[in-house]
């Protein structure tokens, strides 16, 4: 019989309510913190900083130490799995992520087949260096994306609106549609398991564009990839735990949580604990969900915001987060303000 887990967190990701609420935030690790832009700096490109396994874990610590997070994610992108089988990825400034996109037989058949793990390994070298350096009741978590979001970028060569290029590609080639997302599937496990083993507590899978997908393309292409990851995750590595957080697909929350898809399922900002988690199993582990603009504006839209939540989840286990990540012109003392909020509460 495995011990009881210790740390706030991976109590709740066993199904345990825990008071006060845990609490971390998604990018934490990032520019509303004037420490991140001083070593951002140092760093050169933000790929630069990703693979820098010294700048990754002092970036990574910088919220811990200023905040004392519940836990703390991986500094990392999403985008190094197709940097890593072979796609040109390149971060310019005040634009974002630009791919060489892949759209035809000619460019998928360029990828690797299998993901070159030791392609990675400055990463995993982060996380057992965190591992070593976060402080003993901090949970380390790993994380990737979900297949459909990391295909839309792959196949656009860029973050799009709302994803036609992808959605376009799966309509009228479901065939490549298939063999991508079933590549990124294997290569996504293969490094979430990686993680696990180089010294990460629990993952979360970020399906941060599943509000482009229409019913008819949403299993296919999101839920049944997830629960692919999710199962080849625990099949290795049983111990592991997986948050799984799928922006926009608040109608597709009931039936994750009945196929049993991760140990907890974040919510977004636009759903209301209050009205979904008393359709939800009291044993379903939740996590989110306050407005990051409610963040930013602070006051009373940021006290009304937290005590909704707090009030709706008492008794259950959750974890509390933002609905998304935190934006860069977040004030940093409304990150304090909403902690003390938490933990008074």
């Amino acid at each position: 019989m495995s011990e009881r887990p210790t740390k706030a967190i991976l109590r709740v990701l066993n199904g345990e309510p825990v008071w006060p609420l845990p609490i971390w935030i998604m990018r934490q690790a990032g520019r509303y913190l004037p420490e991140y832009r001083e070593t951002r700096k140092q760093a050169g490109s933000f790929l630069d900083l990703c693979y820098n396994p010294r700048l990754a874990e002092e970036v990574t610590l910088q919220p811990i130490r200023r905040f004392g997070f519940d836990a703390s994610i991986l500094f990392s992108d999403i985008l190094v799995i197709p940097h890593a089988l072979g796609q040109d990825v390149r971060f310019v400034e005040n634009e974002g992520p630009k791919l060489d996109p892949v759209t035809s037989e000619a460019d998928f058949s360029r990828l690797a087949d299998e993901l070159p793990l030791e392609r990675l390994d400055p990463v995993f070298e982060t996380l057992d260096r965190l591992s070593k350096s976060l402080p003993g009741e901090t949970t380390l978590l790993g994380f990737c994306g979900a297949p459909w979001t990391v295909a839309s970028y792959m196949i656009a060569g860029k973050g799009t609106p709302d994803q036609a290029p992808a959605r376009l590609t799966a309509y009228r080639d479901p065939a490549f549609m298939d063999a991508l997302i079933d590549r990124l599937v294997r290569a996504s496990t293969a490094y979430l398991v990686r993680q696990i083993d180089a010294g990460a507590e629990a993952v979360q899978i970020f399906e941060s564009f599943g509000s482009a997908l229409p019913p008819a393309l949403f299993d296919r292409l999101s839920l049944n990839p997830i629960r692919r990851m999710v199962e080849g995750l625990k099949s290795a590595r049983p111990h592991a735990k997986a948050i799984v957080f799928v922006r926009g697909g608040g109608a597709n929350l009931h039936r994750f949580a009945a196929a049993g898809i991760g140990d907890a399922l974040a919510l977004d900002w636009t759903l209301d604990p209050a009205l979904v988690l008393p359709t939800l199993p009291g044993t379903v582990a939740t996590q989110g969900n306050l407005d990051p603009l409610a963040l930013i504006a602070g006051g009373e839209a940021l006290t009304l915001g937290v005590d909704h939540i707090l009030n709706a989840v008492r008794g259950r286990p959750h974890i509390f987060n933002l609905g998304h990540g935190i934006l860069p012109e977040t004030p940093v003392d409304h990150v304090a303000q909403m902690i003390a909020r938490v933990r008074g509460g």
